[in-house]
């Protein structure tokens, strides 16, 4: 398990300089875990799947790659998925992020493709790519390279990052930090079904999963889920 180093403010008083602080660490060469829905949608029968990362945890990338993504892959239809984000708000409307800055950024950058791409499987896609490269998280090379990889346009990304000079995308931050810390998902990467935690990514292993930490397991769940719920 990597050793946490203490969090950084990210606060709203920084976001009237976001775009220029985004700048800076875009320019840098090297950098180093332990949310706000993409637009609400009808659930039909869909089975609310919900993920709780940072984005600069090997234990996100650890769960995404070994779970989330291969379940994804054959269930995603059946799913109304979302991608929230851990972290703490301060008193003065900010945002602290456990890796720091570079972390809330990395953050709302996911927050920002899943708003611009509110399809699960492209932005999931491509937030996986920067998870698998976390540690150069939010070096502007690897977001442009994971863009093109995925399909997203790079400079859709950037309007994102710097609509309302940064404001919207800590907006989308603190909403999701809420959201996380209400449904007491502390813990990058907490895994969520139909309500209840599913699955518990920590210091390199899984733990808390009822029913199985393997894709076929958590596929098998959704499936029973949803055919009951079109009954």
């Amino acid at each position: 398990m990597l050793r946490r180093p203490s969090a950084k403010r990210f606060s709203r008083f920084h976001t009237a300089a976001f775009v220029a602080l985004l700048g800076l660490f875009w320019l840098a060469t090297n950098l180093d875990c332990h949310d706000h829905h993409q637009g609400e949608k009808e659930m039909g029968t869909k089975v609310p799947l919900e993920v709780h990362i940072m984005s600069k945890c090997p234990d996100a990338r650890d769960c995404l790659q070994n779970l989330v993504l291969p379940a994804m892959q054959n269930v995603s239809d059946k799913v109304d998925f979302r991608l929230s984000f851990i972290g703490k708000t301060t008193d003065d409307d900010g945002v602290q992020c456990m890796h720091g800055q570079t972390e809330c950024l990395g953050n709302i950058i996911e927050l920002c493709a899943a708003s611009v791409y509110p399809d699960p499987k492209i932005y999931l896609g491509f937030t996986m790519c920067l998870s698998r490269d976390y540690p150069r998280i939010p070096q502007k090379e690897l977001i442009e390279d994971c863009a093109l990889e995925h399909g997203l346009e790079f400079e859709k990304l950037n309007e994102c990052m710097s609509q309302e000079d940064g404001a919207y995308g800590m907006g989308m931050l603190r909403d999701s930090v809420t959201r996380s810390a209400k449904l007491n998902a502390t813990t990058s990467c907490t895994v969520r079904l139909n309500g209840q935690t599913r699955c518990i990514a920590d210091a390199g292993k899984f733990r808390d999963c009822e029913g199985g930490s393997k894709p076929e397991d958590l596929i098998k769940d959704i499936n029973k889920l949803y055919d009951e719920a079109k009954e």
